[in-house]
């Protein structure tokens, strides 16, 4: 992705602070007062000292070093295969981790076209049923093998998170603010970028590994009938988790002076 800012501040739940202080970084954790209410007492922490975003579920909210979040990014890698094995993680608190990102990561002018469909159990099943049939009527036989090995694969995980952005929503935005109409679908497709990433680091986080895959558009058809998705909803990308079987594999990187420059000082 282009233009991605390094966050310097990462809101998390207490377990989820509690698995970033494993990680080898020390973390400066400063956590912040409120006030608890109950049906039978009321306890007053002191003022705040500035104003803290509070979201709809109640997530608390922690301030972290960026150190902490980088080495959650460098945790995040790609894992073959899966099991169906999700710990201690619940379906309640996936769903709960897709629509905090859903809700919070960036897109142009606020135009929020991000759309999800997370699918367990059978369900992730079924996705990947309809993938295979979807290719077995146009890889050579040859080459089924070890493509129905990869299906089969991809079908032994614990669930599936099927990103897309709403066409409606960038058409939208090419009327509203037509001299930036060539942007907007390059735009969409770098929120649903930052969309993905995001889950992908927050369920490695949370233990789990995934990998990234791209059937479309050969299963959208298939896709949009079977869950009745938006005829505006584009498929991109699906992002296949469960519990890890082994290690990831070796990660080579170029060196990063020939990646990076920078100009000026403080």
């Amino acid at each position: 992705m282009r233009h991605v800012l390094a966050p310097s501040r990462l809101r998390a739940t207490t377990n989820f602070a509690g698995l970033i202080r494993s990680t080898s970084t020390p973390i400066p954790f400063t956590f912040r007062t409120s006030t608890i209410r109950s049906s039978k007492t009321t306890v007053t922490k002191p003022p705040l000292q500035r104003n803290i975003h509070t979201s709809p579920s109640k997530m608390s909210s922690t301030q972290i070093s960026a150190n902490a979040v980088l080495d959650l990014i460098k945790q995040r890698r790609t894992y073959y295969p899966l099991s169906k094995d999700l710990g201690s993680l619940t379906v309640e608190r996936i769903n709960e981790i897709v629509k905090e990102a859903l809700q919070h990561v960036p897109s142009s002018f606020n135009s929020q076209s991000n759309r999800v469909v997370v699918l367990f159990g059978a369900e992730h099943e079924k996705l990947w049923d309809i993938a295979t049939e979807t290719l077995k009527a146009i890889v050579p036989e040859e080459n089924w093998a070890s493509t129905a090995g990869r299906m089969a694969m991809f079908k032994g995980a614990a669930g599936t998170i099927l990103f897309f952005e709403d066409e409606t929503v960038v058409k939208g935005m090419q009327e509203k603010f037509a001299l930036y109409a060539d942007r907007f679908p390059v735009w969409a497709t770098q929120s649903d970028a930052m969309l993905q990433h995001t889950l992908w680091v927050a369920l490695e986080a949370e233990g789990l590994g995934a990998n990234l895959q791209h059937y479309n558009p050969l299963i959208d058809a298939k896709v949009a009938k079977t869950w009745s998705v938006p005829e505006s909803w584009k498929l991109n990308a699906q992002l296949v988790f469960g519990g890890k079987t082994g290690d990831a594999g070796e990660k080579a990187f170029g060196a990063v002076e020939e990646k990076f420059k920078t100009f000026g000082s403080a």
